[in-house]
């Protein structure tokens, strides 16, 4: 019998199965309603929840629960751009882990995703309009007692330059620091060593890949989270024609949308999306998972790229048991892993973030790794982040903080790829698949 023919009680027979043998703990009940919920058909791709008034693709929708809506509501009322009337138009949405809260128990960063439609008489003027809105909301929301900025991505280099002895090849994103972006220009290093600098107008007209990344503070709970918003910008000409200002209008395969009035937008847009967005969409996932199982080793990225590419071709046997594992208990290092990163971001002279509250994020991953591992490998991880707690704590830093946050994160991602490897290759469908990903390019 195919896996088409498969029912849902036989697939989950056969996740049970692998689970047993791998020693994962599967919760029948749910995945049995997932895997129930995800092989209906259903006239419509877009789901609505009224109560929550979020919405998103139906499949997305299967994993995200809104326990933390408010949570990350209050995030985008920073991250998020408003919308101007007859202007600029907006639909914003959670992506990633922060998608699929139910079955990542141990989300690592807030990422966000906002469609921007900008209606003006030309191209140009939409690419000024996007270059004002960005340095805008770049430029006021630099810092606070809860956030700070910590890059964004803005144009293309209209030219190779060098950057720590490397290369940057022509057509590159740019990284803009605060103090670059309030200047509205930054010094750089050409190909031929010389020094000069590129201003942000000069580049407005090849926006590229738009991203503004911030470090965000619980002080309640405190906590720490890196926070994202990628935009996806299209420009409205007069005639109603979209055009996407990067060459591209992404899909809406993995977004949850946060507020249920961006639907009229959303819905706009999304009829310009191509007819192979899910092929692209796969393809780009295919390529990425190449680049984990081989260049960059790290399964746990391997894995949640995997997971989305097998709910979305109908092998969901594979998905369902992807789902469980992202339950275990050994991935919240994950979490930690990415919050080790946090601390590094926001760790510098002038940062707005206070001291206390980095420490209590420590204190939060030292409980975590505690209450996740055993023997040596605990040992050596809490070993590692006390250091790293100790360096927090003095009132002048004399030291670096990046050679202690390096040195946990090694052991902490060597231990989430060593426990993925062995989940991942134990199930004989995704061990195949895995081998054929691995293949040459």
């Amino acid at each position: 019998m195919s896996q088409e023919e498969n029912t849902p009680h036989e697939e989950l027979n056969r996740i049970i199965e692998s689970g047993a043998r791998l020693g994962i703990n599967i919760n029948q009940e749910d995945a049995l309603q997932w895997l129930t919920a995800i092989a209906a058909r259903e006239e419509s791709e877009v789901t609505i929840d009224e109560k929550a008034g979020v919405f998103g693709h139906r499949v997305t929708m299967l994993d995200f629960s809104p326990a933390e809506l408010a949570h990350f509501r209050k995030i985008a009322e920073v991250v998020g751009f408003p919308d101007e009337p007859g202007k600029v138009e907006t639909a914003l949405a959670l992506s990633g882990s922060a998608a699929q809260s139910k079955i990542q128990r141990y989300p690592g960063d807030a990422d966000y995703f906002e469609r921007v439609n900008i209606i003006a008489p030309t191209r140009k003027e939409a690419c000024d309009i996007l270059a004002d809105m960005m340095h805008e909301k770049s430029t006021t929301t630099i810092r606070s007692s809860t956030y700070q900025l910590i890059e964004v991505k803005f144009g293309n280099y209209p030219f190779p330059v060098l950057s720590e002895e490397r290369v940057i090849s022509k057509g590159s994103p740019i990284s803009w620091k605060p103090g670059e972006i309030v200047n509205k220009k930054k010094d750089i290093i050409l190909a031929d060593g010389s020094h000069s600098e590129i201003s942000w107008n000069q580049v407005a007209q090849d926006p590229g890949w738009c991203k503004l990344d911030w470090v965000f503070a619980d002080n309640i709970h405190g906590q720490l989270v890196n926070a994202s918003n990628m935009l996806d910008v299209t420009w409205e000409a007069p005639d109603g024609s979209i055009t996407p200002l990067d060459g591209y209008l992404d899909p809406y395969f993995q977004e949850v949308y946060l507020e249920a009035e961006s639907i009229p937008v959303f819905s706009k847009l999304s009829k310009h999306v191509s007819s192979d967005a899910l092929d692209d969409y796969v393809l780009a996932l295919e390529k990425e998972i190449h680049k984990y199982l081989t260049r960059d080793l790290n399964y746990g990225k391997a894995a949640r790229r995997m997971y989305n590419v097998f709910r979305l071709t109908g092998q969901y046997e594979e998905a369902a048991f992807l789902r469980e594992l992202f339950d275990e208990p050994a991935t919240i290092l994950y979490q930690v892993w990415s919050l080790i990163r946090t601390i590094d971001d926001c760790f510098h002279p002038g940062s707005s973030i206070n001291k206390e509250t980095m420490l209590a994020q420590c204190d939060r991953l030292i409980l975590t790794v505690v209450s996740s591992l055993e023997g040596e490998r605990e040992t050596e991880i809490v070993r590692q982040l006390l250091r790293l707690r100790d360096i927090l704590s003095r009132e002048h830093v004399q030291e670096e903080l990046s050679p202690s946050a390096e040195a946990a994160r090694a052991e902490l991602i060597n231990i989430v790829n060593n426990f993925f490897y062995e989940k991942l290759t134990g199930h004989p469908k995704i061990k195949l698949y895995m081998e054929d990903m691995s293949k040459p390019d």
